[in-house]
């Protein structure tokens, strides 16, 4: 089998049929020829075949869309809609925190109004008809944030109304500050005239000082100034010497310092006890508040001790002799009295002169420390030589004398005043150490009054209750004058008045002088108490606590916490509290004066105890030349 499988096909063949090798080759050729003409038909039909089907194909898909441009149709009219019977609108509920804030706002802008008028009473009473209408309404001030905005606002703006009011006509008016005469001289840097030189120099020599006095072209120009355009300046000074001279020579003499020393008051404050500089020193002897405090000179909300001249001229007494022991020269004492040791030391140390005239030449000193020394010598040699510089129709003031009573609870000056019937202008003068027209009310103040007047003023204060003593006045009455007259000018009712004095009739002596109580008249003791029907707004104070309030008030602790809805005893700072103030029975229930907000913090502690302490406003002291003062 294997030897057939291995013969080539064209010998069989051959072998089968017999024939010529070369008639086989060709027939197989020809066959070949054939096969091949066969395949390549079978070739083109299958292709034929396929490109038909693919025809097919695609002649059976859906011919592309063409554009065609829309035709215009014409427009018909949309139906109209159905006609429904209209059903009637659910009622909009008004907004009830909006009616209340419009009627809150309404009753505040009425009393903005009558406050501008003048009209303070009723201005107080649509004040707190706005503050009822806010926390009297069907929604609770701290649950809405548009109540509490309008309660807040409300409460800011009447208190600052009424403070000012407070401040206009409640005993808490500021004392007015006068310019101090230094610094209009520090402003010039006079020429000499040599005039004016040559006659100073023969003066000096005539001249005793226990400072000691030099003529140079600097002090001569500012005896020329004294002697023109400061002359006004110069006299007004002059004359008020004579009111503190004896007790500055006096308060020197016990510290050991130079007698003429009393001549650099003149030329810093014109011995003014209110001269303040445009760098805040203050007093009769300009210390800046840093300085003052080192010397025991103290500052509160009521007193300022740089303004009694007595406490005053006493620490600066010390002061200039302490500087006198540092730098062992009078001028470089005065120098360091003006712009401070620390700068006067540092000019020294930068030349290597302890010399005043040197360090000027150098011009190492502040230009206010330059003429601070030049003034004060021009002053003293005025001063000393009245005769030549024209000062003998000058008249010196009288001496300050005055009585001393020690009081240890508020009280307004103009009951002062009234008690030991002197003009108010005249108690401000005698105590200028008062920053307001009303003693501390927590540490005891000694009050000057004029002399031969304490057993007076002690008589007649003792008819006024303690608690009274900053609103109740004095009135003596005018032959003619009326209950009802009197009433009325102290906004204040006849009854009122005739219960503080034990009045029985309507009847009244003129030249008698009755207390009127500006605040209603003193309870009954042992009675009850009804409240007010208006509102008080206190703002809390850093140490308030609830019973502090409550016992400032005379009412309950419990009452507070009920008016503002608190628990505890704490108080933020800041925030307002409502009081109802008591009144005694029988007494009329009007709108309250501003006198809450006077209301003096406490101590932390509670009210039992009592104890009390101070509440200094400090004022920020400026890091300036005049530091050293």
């Amino acid at each position: 089998m294997y030897l057939w499988a291995s013969i080539p096909g064209h010998l069989v063949l051959l072998l089968v049929c017999g024939k010529p090798l070369d008639s086989y080759h060709n027939e197989v050729q020809n066959r070949v020829f054939l096969n091949r003409f066969l395949i390549a038909v079978c070739c083109l039909a299958m292709m034929f075949l396929a490109s038909c089907e693919t025809r097919d194909q695609k002649a059976a898909k859906p011919p592309a869309p063409q554009a065609v441009a829309p035709s215009l149709q014409p427009q018909t009219p949309a139906p109209a809609p159905e006609t429904k019977p209209a059903t009637p609108a659910e009622p909009v509920q008004a907004d009830p925190v909006s009616a209340i804030i419009a009627e809150a706002e309404k009753a505040f802008q009425t009393g903005v109004e009558e406050h501008k008028a003048g009209h303070l009473e009723s201005a107080k009473t649509n004040f707190d008809h706005a503050m009822t209408v806010l926390m009297n309404g069907p929604v609770d001030v701290k649950s809405d944030d548009r109540l509490q905005q309008e309660f807040d606002k409300i409460t800011e703006e009447a208190h600052r109304l009424e403070m000012a009011s407070l401040k206009e006509a409640d005993g808490f008016t500021e004392q007015k500050t006068e310019p101090a005469p230094i610094d209009e001289a520090n402003m010039v840097t006079p020429p000499a005239d040599p005039k004016v030189v040559e006659r100073a120099e023969r003066e000096l020599r005539n001249t005793q000082s226990d400072l000691p006095l030099v003529i140079n072209e600097y002090v001569a120009g500012y005896i020329q100034y004294f002697s023109g355009r400061g002359k006004g300046t110069f006299e007004r000074a002059w004359a008020r010497s004579g009111r503190y001279r004896d007790m500055i020579s006096r308060t020197f003499r016990e510290e050991g310092v130079p007698q003429d020393l009393v001549f650099l008051a003149q030329a810093e404050s014109g011995f003014h006890p209110l001269a303040l500089s445009r760098v805040g020193a203050r007093g009769m002897w300009q210390f800046m508040a840093s300085r003052a405090s080192g010397y025991g000179l103290q500052r509160s909300w009521w007193v300022d001790d740089r303004q009694d001249p007595e406490k005053a001229t006493r620490a600066a007494a010390k002061h200039l002799r302490d500087l006198y022991n540092q730098f062992g020269d009078w001028y470089l004492a005065m120098a360091a009295y003006n712009s401070g040791p620390g700068n006067v030391q540092q000019a020294v140390r930068r030349t290597g002169y302890a010399d005043f005239w040197e360090l000027y030449k150098r011009n190492v000193l502040p230009q206010e420390t330059r003429n601070y020394v030049p003034i004060i010598l021009a002053m003293t040699i005025m001063s000393k030589n009245p005769e030549q510089y024209g000062l003998n129709d000058v008249r010196p003031d009288d001496p300050e004398i005055y009585d001393v009573v020690t009081v240890n609870y508020p009280v307004d000056l103009r009951l002062v005043a009234e008690c030991v019937d002197e003009p108010i202008e005249r108690l401000s003068d005698l105590n200028p150490s008062l920053l307001r027209r009303t003693t501390p009310k927590d540490e005891p103040y000694n009050l000057h009054l004029p002399p031969g007047s304490r057993e007076k003023y002690e008589k007649a204060i003792a008819a006024v209750p303690v608690s009274k003593r900053v609103m109740w006045r004095y009135h003596k009455v005018e032959p003619g004058e009326s209950l009802a007259v009197i009433a009325k000018k102290y906004k204040t009712t006849e009854k009122a008045i005739a219960s503080a004095n034990d009045l029985e009739g309507a009847q009244l002596t003129a030249g008698t002088k009755l207390v009127i109580p500006a605040n209603g008249p003193v309870p009954a003791e042992g009675k009850g108490f009804a409240y007010s029907k208006h509102l008080t707004r206190y703002k809390v104070r850093r140490g308030d606590t609830v019973l502090s309030v409550a016992d400032d008030f005379s009412v309950p602790p419990a009452k507070v916490r009920s008016w503002n809805r608190l628990k505890g005893n704490d108080l933020r700072a800041g925030r307002f509290l409502l009081i109802y103030k008591p009144i005694a029975p029988g007494q009329a229930d009007r709108a309250p004066a501003s006198s809450a907000h006077r209301k003096k913090r406490r101590s932390p502690a509670s009210s039992a105890s009592k104890s009390k302490a101070a509440a200094p406003r400090a004022r920020s002291s400026r890091d300036t030349l005049t530091a050293g003062r």
